[in-house]
This record gives structure tokens, C-alpha cells and sequence, in this order.
């Protein structure tokens, strides 16, 4: 079973001058985990876009989890039910506690507020967090914020995971816990895990290389990783 498929994908901007996608065609099975790779520019982050229902193709088709992504219908109950995001800037909420962060994406789920808290802290639990639950964001390192967006993502067991340069400002020792628990998550649970960096160390440890250029797939091949994983 196919968590995604895309066909002829495209997408502008500015009244068509500015061609992010460019025909993409695309399948990415359950379970998968990949990297989208590419130049600053090149469309990779437009497609996770697309991927997360956060922005509208101009023409072709998306399908993900089975969600007709171009119906526009119940794209909110989509993300909140099937989509974990992990931005590259965290986007947590600075004026709330950490705990509460987490919390948020459960307010759709119908779950009391005791159910609410005992699920956020025990994520916060599972990335080693407990202990910050009432803190503010601002008052966390960058390793830890990017960890309470981990756990902020999976707090409506999704699907399908989302992470827009998960590492990109993290020292190599947080980077690689940081992984560590993604690919443990991917492994665990059997979610489809969808990474965009521009690190090839991190690229490497996907089951498949997906590389974008000029709003186009140019590789989507796993034969060359084969003997460049690293270890996490």
C-alpha cells in the first residue's frame, strides 16, 4: 500500500513566474522512510508542503493516505489526524508551557483535559523531557525545542511524519539522538518518514535518496546508498 502518490505535480507562484514543481511524479510506500534532498530553491520544500496539505497545487494529482489532497475537503481533520510536522524553526507556541505545546494538536482528538496531559508527558517521557513539562520553550537549548517538536508530532499518533531540516541548527551529538529516535519511530510503529535536509549524512540513512532540482525528481534511486549508510 502506497502512503503517497503524486502525479504531474505542479506548482508556481507569482502569477507563473516563479515554477516550484514541475511535473513531479512520485510514489512513496507505507512505511517508508526517505530524504528529499536539493539546492536551496529547488522545490523540496514546496513538495513537503504539499505532502502536509499546507499548500495547493496548481495542476496534477496528490494522494496521501488516502486523501485526495486536491478535493479540499476536511484538510484540517487530514493534517490533525494523519500528519506529524517537525519544523525547522520548532514553531512552538513561546507563551505557553512545553507540556501545554504538545497538547495543542490534541484538541481536535475529543480527549479530556487529564487524557490531554498524561499524553503529552508521557512523549515528553519517551524524548527525555519530562522534567521541562511547565517550562517555556524559550527557556530550553535548541536540542531540547527541536526534541518537544518530535514530540509534539506524534502527539496524535500520525501517519506520517513530516521534518523540514529536523537537524539543520543542531550540534552532531543532538543531531544524531535527534535521528536515533525518528528512525526508531519509523522502525517501531511502521510511520512513513518524509526528511528534507540538505545533509547527505542524514540523507544517507533513508531507505531511499529522492533528489529535487528545478522543481523536478532528477534521482529517486536507492542503489547508491547501499554502501553509505552511517550509524545512529
Amino acid at each position: 500500500m502506497n502512503a503517497v502518490e503524486i502525479k504531474d505535480l505542479y506548482k508556481s507562484y507569482e502569477d507563473g513566474k516563479i515554477k516550484a514543481l514541475n511535473g513531479i511524479n512520485l510514489t512513496i510506500a507505507e512505511g517508508e522512510f526517505v530524504s528529499i534532498i536539493g539546492p536551496s530553491g529547488s522545490g523540496k520544500s514546496t513538495l513537503l508542503n504539499m505532502l502536509g496539505a499546507l499548500d495547493v497545487a496548481d495542476s496534477g494529482s496528490i494522494t496521501v493516505a488516502g486523501q485526495d489532497l486536491n478535493s479540499g475537503k476536511k484538510l484540517n481533520e487530514f493534517r490533525a489526524q494523519k500528519i506529524g510536522f517537525i519544523f525547522q524553526l520548532h514553531n512552538l507556541i513561546p507563551n505557553v508551557s512545553v507540556r501545554e505545546n504538545i497538547e495543542i494538536p490534541m484538541y481536535t482528538q475529543g480527549l479530556s483535559s487529564k487524557d490531554m496531559k498524561n499524553r503529552a508527558l508521557k512523549l515528553l517521557d519517551d524524548v527525555g523531557l519530562k522534567d521541562k513539562a511547565d517550562m517555556l520553550p524559550n527557556k530550553l537549548s535548541g536540542g531540547e525545542r527541536q526534541r518537544v517538536a518530535i514530540a509534539r508530532a506524534l502527539a496524535n499518533e500520525p501517519s506520517i511524519i513530516l521534518a523540514d531540516e529536523p537537524t539543520g541548527s543542531l550540534d552532531s551529538k543532538t543531531s544524531t539522538k535527534i535521528l536515533r529516535q525518528l528512525i526508531d519511530l519509523h522502525k517501531d510503529k511502521n510511520v512513513t518518514l518524509i526528511i528534507v535536509t540538505h545533509d547527505m549524512d542524514v540523507a544517507r540513512l533513508a531507505d531511499r535518496v529522492i533528489e529535487v532540482l528545478d522543481g523536478e525528481i532528477i534521482s529517486a534511486d536507492e542503489e547508491s546508498l547501499i554502501h553509505s549508510k552511517i550509524d545512529v
